[in-house]
């Protein structure tokens, strides 16, 4: 005797069809996926965050040379490749 709520009306899942009980459980898992990838993606945005930090600090004293290079703080907030 699960129930699910939908547009804010609770509704009892053995009332529902076998394709209907497998759609919900189609999106339970849909849900649970795009939590995942999203955190996954604040890991990969934070990792980004600290190599940029790092290749500043790396870079950080290079200055530019005579060959026109461009200082390290030219780059704004994003370093694209």
């Amino acid at each position: 005797m699960a129930k699910v709520k939908i547009d804010n009306k609770e509704y009892e899942t053995d009332d529902f069809t076998a394709e209907l009980n497998a759609q919900i459980t189609s999106l339970k898992y849909v849900d649970a996926e795009l939590r995942r990838l999203q955190a996954q993606m604040a890991v990969m945005q934070t990792a980004r965050t600290v190599y940029s930090g790092a290749i500043r600090e790396s870079l950080e004293g290079l200055g530019t040379s005579d060959s026109g290079d461009v200082l390290i703080e030219d780059l704004g907030e994003n370093i694209e490749f």
